[in-house]
């Protein structure tokens, strides 16, 4: 009864709704920095590397540790935030995060780098956990959709707008702006969030599941080295395999031991909801389809077109733009009629763009694919927001927290997923193709690239149909009742 009183106080506290959308956009622009900077740094590797005299495999962990400590900690501060209150959470969060930022900037040594990187993930990690939250406890539910949504499009715009923002200040600044230009932004976001930020209104003082807690992180630590090491050295290494067995372990482990705590990290009974359940599935699905995009779309602008990083960077930022466009309005559209169709929709639009991909080649207008781009976007727009609202209103508000850092988890584990299985596929059907093992783009071949390329995109388009199958099901079967 106290969540609901607090929930009810925030959204009938006259000051707090008077500031209610200058609160969405202090959390909307740490949103949007924190998700950048998991994929912005990948265009950045090659000058990294040059600078800082690293191989290139080296150099690939700037981007993994980020990702590695972000998705660890994501469930332990979404609990924090219900138990301390998210919004204290998230200020402490864009502290570390600027406090990063600042200190990634200089090229010292790999090692400062990724400590930096690492402190920067652990700020991020708070604020991607409780931004979803926040803004469902503050926004009344007749607006709750459209704010998600801008929510959402922070997100997406971060994680798909990382290769052209990265290129856009790389043809102009040293790479160490990239982190720099967090830290302004930063600041004026903490301070308009010190001035409107309300303070929690109840702290509950419930015991935090550590046990728990250390069961994930050693799944997720696991996992994901596995996962990054294993494309470096292959996946059939004794190293990779006992890695993956050690976190198919610590998953049975954390399975076991929930259900068995007072206060556990997870109540698996939040699975129990279909609708939460679902949105999490197919909102991992569509994050694996778009980082198919986000993984190849620039070898083929840059590598197979010939195009400066420059256009490459323009064109690709047509799918943020559009989803930045489309997912408001799909949001306030899903207030009024229900997000359950907007979703189909929007699913069924990402899957038109991922046939238009399968289908390029090297003689495609440039045009064309823009369209297709367009596309993407457009579809990500209208499925985004409604999914979020499906995946924040079916908790109670005791579970907002929570909820929130399992919504964010998926999509990180999306973002990984997606750069393994694309870049798996794409070299595994080069060199089927090329007859001999690939691991870059061959420069005078092209078609070899346009192989794989096709290969992945079809994979992609089996992903992306999955997802949409499985909420044309949902949509039906709403119908029939």
């Amino acid at each position: 009864m106290a969540a609901v009183t607090k929930q009810v106080s925030f959204q009938h506290n006259p000051q707090v709704q008077k500031n209610r959308w200058w609160i969405l956009v202090a959390v909307g622009l740490f949103t949007f920095m924190s998700t950048l900077d998991g994929s912005i740094v990948n265009i950045a590797l090659p000058v990294m590397s040059h600078d800082l005299k690293i191989p290139m495999n080296q150099a690939e962990w700037v981007v993994s540790i980020y990702l590695i400590v972000v998705c660890a900690l994501l469930l332990l501060f979404g609990k924090l935030g219900d138990v301390v209150g998210k919004i204290r959470i998230f200020r402490i969060g864009t502290f570390f995060f600027v406090l990063g930022s600042l200190l990634c900037g200089f090229n010292q040594s790999l090692t400062l780098l990724l400590l930096a990187r690492g402190l920067q993930a652990f700020g991020a990690s708070m604020t991607m956990s409780t931004n979803n939250g926040i803004i469902t406890e503050i926004f009344p539910i007749s607006e709750r959709g459209k704010a998600l949504g801008f929510i959402g499009s922070f997100v997406s715009l971060g994680s798909i707008a990382g290769p052209g923002i990265g290129g856009l200040i790389l043809s102009v600044l040293p790479w160490g702006y990239i982190f720099w230009l967090n830290v302004p932004i930063g600041i004026l976001t903490m301070f308009l969030g010190h001035k409107i930020l309300p303070k929690d209104l109840l702290v509950n003082h419930k015991p935090i599941d550590f046990g728990g807690f250390i069961l994930f992180m050693l799944m997720i630590v696991s996992l994901f080295v596995g996962i990054f090491l294993g494309q470096q050295i292959g996946f059939t290494q004794p190293l990779i395999l006992s890695l993956f067995l050690l976190a198919i372990i610590m998953l049975g482990v954390f399975i076991w031991f929930e259900p068995r705590q007072k206060e556990p990290l997870i109540a698996f009974k939040l699975f129990h909801n279909s609708a939460f359940t679902l949105s999490l599935i197919v909102g991992f699905l569509i994050f694996i389809t778009n980082f198919f995009f986000n993984v190849i779309s620039p070898f083929y602008l840059e590598n197979a077109r010939a195009l400066s990083p420059r256009l490459a960077g323009y064109i690709l930022m047509m799918f943020p733009i559009v989803q930045v466009i489309a997912s408001p309005l799909a949001g306030s559209i899903a207030d009024r009629i229900g997000s359950e169709l907007l979703t189909f929709i929007g699913l069924v639009v990402i899957s038109i763009s991922q046939i238009g991909y399968a289908l390029t080649n090297l003689e495609t207008p440039l045009w064309l694919f823009m369209l297709f781009v367009g596309l993407v976007g457009l579809g990500n727009g209208v499925f985004q927001a409604p999914n979020n609202t499906m995946v924040m209103s079916s908790v109670t508000a005791n579970d907002l927290g929570i909820a929130g850092g399992i919504n964010a988890l998926a999509r990180n584990l999306g973002m990984v997923f997606g750069i393994s299985i694309s870049t798996t596929v794409l070299y595994g059907a080069m060199s089927h193709n090329y007859g001999q093992h690939v691991t870059t783009y061959l420069a005078k071949r092209p078609d070899v690239f346009i192989y794989g390329m096709h290969v992945a995109f079809t994979v992609a388009l089996v992903v992306c149909l999955v997802a949409t199958v499985l909420t044309g099901v949902r949509l039906w079967c709403k119908r029939v009742k």
